[in-house]
């Protein structure tokens, strides 16, 4: 058996662990669609409208590649920011992103093994592998005519979610850190 393969397993267990409450909100990211659906019980809350990375379909692999990453996360981090108003930053890279990462060869096992670490000891990934970081959901900043409109028409982030400013601040009153967030096809 492969050595990484144990921590895996153990790392999948204790993330099964953490119980989230059934009545708890959580956001879903249909990037097909470009919608943030806030949920709770199963119930869609509310619905925005969402830019994701110009970076095409396929998810994110590498960083620079301006796509958005597929799968579960956490918020770990809400902080103001100057450029998009608020940032709430994701556990990305996910010990799946991890694991598909070593298997491509894009990041060595020691980095694989700091972003398992990260995510059973509940601290940030590393955001400086070859698997990029900083990924998160943020507001679109300074709301000009012009960024509105590419806002509606295009998916214009890194490989972020963009909301705009009201809808973001909205979304704080329903998440926290902490909060699942599932992004999907």
């Amino acid at each position: 058996m492969n050595k990484w393969v144990l921590p895996v397993l153990l790392s999948l267990f204790l993330y099964q662990q953490v119980s989230w409450a059934d009545d708890a909100y959580k956001i879903v990211i249909k990037r097909s669609e470009n919608k943030l659906l806030i949920e709770k019980n199963d119930k869609v809350i509310r619905s925005y409208h969402a830019a994701i990375g110009s970076g095409g379909r396929k998810a994110k692999q590498m960083e620079g590649d301006r796509r958005t990453p597929m799968g579960i996360y956490h918020i770990v981090d809400i902080k103001d920011s100057d450029r998009f108003h608020l940032f709430l930053q994701l556990d990305y890279p996910s010990v799946r992103d991890a694991i598909n990462g070593l298997k491509a060869g894009h990041i060595k096992k020691s980095q694989y093994r700091r972003i398992l670490d990260a995510h059973i000891f509940g601290g940030i990934p590393p955001q400086n592998t070859a698997l990029g970081g900083v990924i998160g959901i943020h507001g679109i900043g300074v709301e000009t005519k012009d960024k509105l409109e590419i806002h509606q028409m295009a998916n214009w982030t890194q490989g972020c979610i963009a909301l705009r400013n009201k809808e973001i601040d909205e979304l704080l009153k329903f998440v926290g850190v902490g909060t699942e967030v599932k992004i999907m096809e």
